[in-house]
């Protein structure tokens, strides 16, 4: 059985006051989660990840990108060339630095994930889903497996 914190893009929309966010993300996440900061280049701790797995909320769990989808785009962020389903991120406009660029959020809880391109060459989709790592979660495969039998 999946996991109680891992939800889908088809789970009720996850609400919660800014002080609830506040009390359970520590003040790192807090930024790029629920303020849309963005994390230095080259220093987040997924951006190495080559195991097989699951990539899912920092906030609220839901499952967003699976590792076979990661590419290294050399952005210094984790990339992925598709979402694990169409309503599993929602993409919404932002002019924040005079540009027009395109928005990342978790669909589920509305934080926000980073930014996608449409230049992600040699992708099947031609896209580069560039996420923060302080915006996601990863679980690998084995580790999946692991609970699963221990339950």
């Amino acid at each position: 059985m999946a996991d109680e914190t891992s939800r889908t893009a088809t789970s009720p929309r996850v609400e919660k006051t800014d002080a609830e966010w506040r009390a359970e993300l520590d003040p790192e996440r807090y930024a790029v989660l629920r303020e849309a900061a963005t994390e230095r280049a080259w220093t987040g701790e997924l951006l190495d990840e080559q195991r097989a797995g699951l990539y899912t909320c920092g906030a609220c769990g839901a499952e967003l990108f699976k590792s076979g989808t990661k590419f290294d785009s050399g952005c210094g962020w984790p990339s992925f060339y598709d979402s694990v389903n169409p309503d599993a991120v929602e993409l919404l406009e932002d002019t924040s630095l005079g540009v027009v660029r395109t928005e990342v959020r978790c669909a589920a809880c509305g934080s926000h994930l980073g930014h996608v391109f449409d230049d992600g060459f040699g992708t099947p989709t031609g896209l580069r889903y560039c996420m923060n790592s302080l915006a996601l979660g990863f679980t690998a495969d084995d580790e999946a497996d692991a609970g699963a039998t221990e339950a």
